[in-house]
């Protein structure tokens, strides 16, 4: 593989396309605006300045793998000499089976066509195509070019030859892939979004407070970050997205999202994105404080 196209610039894509670039892939970075495109591109430049700074790679290989990306707002030019096109729209699935629907049409007849999707079946995306075998999940974790875990999701009619292509390069980008089967939420979200949902519960029912619920997390379960403040950098609104996914696939009611949450993302409080959630991100993104929401 030589060429790689990444549909969508925003934090997954921006990484993912980050990613490639940097293992000396040349990058087609295609998003539906030059102003999309820009702030990804923007956020590349910053996260590779960050890498030479933290002495991860020179200055002149931050110079050639920003010299591989080129930006196209046109989806057939940018993906139709691609050998992989990795989807990361946004988690909507209307819009990704749209996408792969345009890129059966304008990509080549060999590519193979992979979704970042974090919970969408990758059977259904495969199914709009004339050749699902040649369709596959890459669910990258975000921060892409910090984080080594990639989800291979295998649809049901993914092909042999594929799966192993596409382990073989999440090997040569030096991440680890872990070959999952193509059910709802995958291994990550399922058991991650229904932690986080029951911590969101907590604070719901008073039982604590953010930090408090944050806190138990890190020093009890050795995780680096809490699940709230976890919830607030993955997004309220994608972590809602897939629990109704989750929900609505299996018709269990322990994946119904909480209310809070609802009632947070419905007000725009979507956490680091939007500037605020559990925490409030005005002063620092690393040492953000509790909202004052939640404060008691």
């Amino acid at each position: 593989m030589e060429l790689i196209s990444v549909i969508g610039s925003g934090t997954m894509g921006n990484g993912i396309a980050h990613t490639f670039a940097l293992a000396g892939y040349r990058v087609h970075l295609v998003d539906i605006s030059e102003e999309k495109l820009n702030k990804g591109l923007d956020l590349i430049q910053t996260n590779l300045e960050r890498q030479v700074s933290k002495k991860l790679i020179s200055s002149e290989m931050k110079l050639e793998a920003f010299k591989r990306i080129k930006s196209f707002t046109d989806l057939a030019s940018g993906a139709k000499h691609a050998d992989l096109v990795i989807e990361a729209a946004t988690e909507n699935q209307e819009i990704k089976l749209q996408i792969f629907r345009d890129l059966d049409l304008y990509g080549k007849p060999d590519a193979i066509l992979a979704s970042n999707t974090s919970s969408i079946s990758i059977t259904t995306i495969a199914s709009v195509t004339k050749i699902p075998e040649r369709v596959i999940g890459m669910h990258f974790m975000n921060p892409v070019p910090v984080m080594k875990l990639v989800e291979v999701i295998r649809a049901f009619s993914t092909s042999d030859e594929v799966t192993q292509r596409i382990m073989e390069l999440c090997r040569k980008l030096n991440k680890v892939p872990v070959e999952v089967n193509d059910y709802p939420g995958f291994i990550a979200n399922r058991i991650l979004m229904p932690m986080i949902n029951e911590a969101i519960y907590a604070v719901f029912e008073g039982v604590a407070g953010v930090e408090e619920i944050d806190t138990v997390m890190k020093l009890g379960m050795s995780h680096p970050m809490g699940p709230l403040q976890l919830a607030d950098f993955i997004g309220l609104d994608v972590c809602l997205a897939i629990l109704n996914v989750l929900h609505q696939n299996f018709g269990n009611p322990k994946y119904a999202a909480c209310p809070l949450l609802i009632k947070m993302v419905t007000a725009g409080q979507l956490g680091i994105k939007s500037g605020s959630g559990f925490y409030d991100y005005s002063k620092s993104l690393k040492e953000p404080e509790v909202s004052d929401k939640f404060k008691y």
